[in-house]
């Protein structure tokens, strides 16, 4: 069976928190086998919508997910095809970093069965590749921040999804592991994986295929990271604070004024 053409696609979605609307009827196509990174000021919806994406908060509208409408889809099958990584996630922290990587099996496993060959050798390729493997039995809690978010990062990748949805994954990574992100989100998508990221770093987020720029719960532009009328509508949503510019074949975010 070929992938569909897109991932995700929502119809008027919306979504309140308490008696406020952060979400306001988006129509939105994230294209299959791409990164597409979601940006915008604080308070843009971002965390919201990727939440809704995932289905772990309550919306109006329609979401799909590779084409099958996400609310009537049989929760083991929707945790196969969509991996999470939140930002600020507790618990867990008395469990190993191996442990908490095999969390992301469980929608593979029976209930209360042993896990198999196959959820080993996935959790050990995750944390090889978050390069957390050499603290494997070390508890969550005894991690730093970084350590801990590479272990989070781990268990995502050992679910083998299509979809991969990680909300502010570069949130304590120093600019060596922030590289080691983007390699490893780089060879997801050449592998087929569909990637969605809600980025701060703005330079980061133009290294993507795609930027869906946010602002006020509404999207105002989507489209391809090297797009001028990209460049311009981050621009324009940060209030022209920043500029865009090349450098080489790559684009940055710099503060406005200021040359590369």
């Amino acid at each position: 069976m070929s992938m569909p053409r897109y991932a995700l696609q929502t119809q008027h979605l919306s979504a309140q928190l308490g008696q406020r609307t952060v979400l306001q009827g988006l129509n939105i196509e994230i294209a299959a086998g791409q990164w597409t990174a979601v940006v915008g000021p604080n308070g843009a919806g971002k965390s919201t919508l990727l939440k809704c994406l995932a289905g772990l908060l309550p919306y109006q509208g329609v979401v799909q997910l590779l084409g099958q409408d996400m609310a009537i889809l049989p929760a083991r099958q929707r945790a196969q095809q969509l991996a999470w990584m939140g930002q600020h996630e507790a618990g867990a922290d008395d469990l190993s970093a191996y442990d908490v990587a095999m969390l992301g099996r469980l929608p593979y496993q029976g209930w209360l069965a042993a896990p198999s060959t196959a959820d080993h050798a996935a959790v050990q390729q995750a944390l090889r590749t978050t390069q957390a493997w050499d603290w494997r039995e070390r508890a969550l809690g005894q991690l730093s921040a970084g350590e801990r978010q590479r272990v989070l990062l781990a268990r995502a990748l050992a679910t083998q999804a299509q979809v991969l949805l990680m909300d502010e994954p570069l949130a304590n990574l120093d600019p060596p592991h922030q590289s080691d992100w983007l390699h490893t989100t780089r060879e997801l998508v050449a592998q087929g994986c569909t990637v969605v990221s809600v980025l701060h770093e703005v330079s980061m987020a133009l290294q993507a295929d795609r930027v869906l720029v946010m602002q006020e719960g509404r999207v105002l532009h989507h489209a391809s990271a090297a797009d001028a009328a990209s460049h311009r509508a981050l621009e324009a949503v940060f209030d022209q604070c920043i500029a865009v510019q090349a450098v080489g074949r790559a684009f940055i975010a710099m503060p406005a004024g200021q040359k590369v």
